[in-house]
């Protein structure tokens, strides 16, 4: 979850609009990668249970 804006990263769903296909695993989305609602880096997230 990104404590900035609230947005939950889905491993099933991934974020196929900004290139993490469906079924990446949260280990495997680039350091790079930033959200796409708010663009919080990927260190602004926390794992949260669904």
């Amino acid at each position: 979850m990104c404590l900035i804006c609230g947005w939950i990263y889905d491993e099933a769903t991934g974020d196929p609009e900004h290139g993490i296909a469906p079924g990446t695993a949260w280990a495997d989305v680039d350091a790079n990668w930033t959200c796409p609602e708010c663009a919080a880096r990927k260190d602004d997230f926390e794992m949260v249970p669904l």
